[in-house]
C-alpha cells in the first residue's frame, strides 16, 4: 500500500456523506474525493443550508451520483429509508450546532435527518462551529445524548475559525476524518467513549542524537502509529498529551496537546513531567538507544582522511523509568520493533522485553522492508503481563490503536481516574 493514505478495504462500501450548512462544507469535498479514491460508493445528502456554500453539481461531479435533499423527491424509491438501511457508514461533515440539535431530538424534517433515523450502521458526526457554540451547554448536552445512543461525535480541532477567531470547534483535516471513517468501516465498535475522564500520555516519532550541527544518529520512525494512538484516544474521550519527536510532516490530531521534542533526553523530560498526571502512558516513540559521546560544535569536514571512530554512550531507558515511577493503577504500554535472529523469533524477543521492562502491555511489531516504519498500516501482537497474547490484524494504524486502547480501558476500569 502507498503511504499516502489509509489502506483499502477488501471490498467497496456504501457511505452516506451528509453535509451540514457551515463554511467548513468546502472540506467535505476533499473527504468525498478521498473516500471515492479508496473505491467506496459515496452518496451525498446536503442540507438546504449546505447548498448555499457548495452547489449540487459539485457533489454530483465528485461522487458520480445524483444529489437529493428533498424528502419528496423520488418518493417511490423511499430514499429517506432505503439509503439509511443500505449504508455501511453515515458520515456527516460538517455537523453544525443546528444539525446536532435536530439529530439529538430525533427530527426528521429533511432528508439527512430522516436518513440518520433509519441508519443501523456506524454513524460519525464531525462537528464544526465557533467555540462558543461548541461549548454551549445545549450543544454539550446534545453531543452527550447522541454518544449515549452509540453515535460517534468526533472531537473538533482547535485553530483558526471563521474570520479572525481561533479556538476549539475547527473541523479536523480531511485526512483525519477519512482515517476515522475507514476505522469504523473496519471495526464498528472501535470508538466507544470508554476513556472519558482519563488522561493519557503518548510518545511518538523518532529521536535524533546530534553528531554535529548537520548530522545525527536516528531511526526510521515516522510517528504515524503514535499519532494514530493519540487520535483514537481523543475520540474515545481521553485528554491526550502527545510527546512528538520529529513529526513535522504529520498534522496534529484533533483535541490533542502536542509537545515537540528532538532528542531522547528531551523526550524523557517531557514524558516524566506529564506521566504523574496520567492514567496511562504509551511509549510508542522509537527512542535512540545510543548517542554520540562527544557531539561536535562545528561540522565535521570530509578531508580525504578517515575520521576518528565515533564513541557512543547509552541513552536513558525511558520506558523502564516510567515503570519504576508509575503510580498505583497507572497502565504502562511499551512498543517493541523486533526482527528474528539466531536467538529467537520476533515473539520470543518480545516476551523477553516485556519481562525485562516490567510494563503492563507490550505491542510487538515485526519490522523490515515495508513493515511498521514509514507506512500507514501495521500488525503485530499485544502481550500482557498476565500472559495474554493477542494477534493484532493487518490494517490501518488506527485499527491497531483501537485494540491497544481496548486493553488499556479494560485495565483502567479497576481504577478511578487520576486526579
Amino acid at each position: 500500500m502507498s503511504p499516502a493514505g489509509p489502506a483499502r478495504l477488501d471490498s467497496p462500501r456504501r457511505i452516506v456523506l451528509g453535509v451540514g450548512g457551515g463554511i467548513a462544507a468546502y472540506k467535505a469535498c476533499e473527504v468525498l474525493r478521498r473516500l471515492t479514491e479508496l473505491g467506496h460508493q459515496v452518496r451525498v445528502i446536503p442540507t438546504e443550508a449546505a447548498l448555499h456554500f457548495i452547489g449540487a453539481p459539485t457533489w454530483e461531479a465528485l461522487s458520480g451520483l445524483p444529489v437529493h435533499r428533498d424528502l419528496f423527491a423520488d418518493v417511490a424509491e423511499v430514499p429517506h429509508v432505503r439509503w439509511g438501511q443500505a449504508a455501511d457508514l453515515v458520515l456527516v461533515v460538517p455537523a453544525t450546532a443546528d444539525l446536532l440539535a435536530r439529530a439529538a431530538h430525533g427530527r426528521a424534517d429533511d432528508l439527512l435527518c430522516a436518513t440518520l433515523l433509519t441508519a443501523r450502521c456506524p454513524v460519525l458526526l464531525v462537528p464544526a462551529m465557533h467555540t462558543e457554540m461548541w461549548e454551549h451547554p445545549a450543544t454539550v448536552h446534545n453531543a452527550a445524548v447522541l454518544c449515549s445512543r452509540g453515535t460517534v461525535v468526533a472531537q473538533p480541532a482547535s485553530g483558526r475559525l471563521t474570520g479572525a477567531d481561533s479556538g476549539a470547534g475547527r473541523l479536523p483535516e480531511p485526512a483525519e476524518i477519512v482515517d476515522l471513517a475507514v476505522l469504523l468501516l473496519r471495526r464498528a465498535d472501535a470508538l466507544p467513549s470508554d476513556l472519558t475522564g482519563r488522561r493519557v500520555v503518548i510518545s511518538a516519532g523518532g529521536t535524533r542524537e546530534p553528531l554535529d550541527p548537520v548530522r545525527y544518529l536516528g531511526n526510521r520512525s515516522s510517528g504515524r502509529q503514535g499519532y494514530a494512538l493519540a487520535r483514537v484516544a481523543a475520540q474515545r474521550g481521553a485528554r491526550v498529551t502527545l510527546v512528538a519527536a520529529h513529526t513535522a510532516e504529520l498534522t496534529d490530531p484533533a483535541g490533542v496537546q502536542v509537545l515537540d521534542v528532538g532528542t531522547a533526553g528531551q523526550l524523557r523530560e517531557a514524558v516524566l513531567t506529564a506521566a504523574p498526571q496520567a492514567d496511562a502512558v504509551v511509549m510508542a516513540a522509537a527512542v535512540a538507544d545510543f548517542r554520540p559521546a562527544n557531539p561536535q560544535l562545528s561540522k565535521i569536514k570530509k578531508t580525504g582522511v578517515d575520521p576518528d571512530p565515533i564513541s557512543l554512550v547509552c541513552t536513558p531507558d525511558i520506558l523502564a523509568e516510567v515503570v519504576r515511577r508509575r503510580l498505583a493503577g497507572q497502565v504502562v504500554v511499551g512498543f517493541a520493533a523486533e526482527t528474528g535472529d539466531s536467538e529467537g523469533d520476533v515473539l520470543t524477543h518480545g516476551r523477553a522485553k516485556l519481562a525485562r521492562k516490567g510494563c503492563d502491555l507490550l505491542v510487538v511489531n515485526a519490522v523490515g522492508e515495508g513493515g511498521a516504519f514509514e507506512v500507514d498500516h501495521n500488525s503485530g501482537w499485544l502481550l500482557g503481563d498476565d500472559g495474554a497474547e493477542t494477534e493484532l490484524p493487518e490494517g490501518p494504524k488506527s485499527l491497531l490503536a483501537s485494540y491497544v486502547w481496548d486493553a488499556v480501558a479494560t485495565r483502567l476500569k479497576r481504577n478511578p481516574p487520576a486526579a
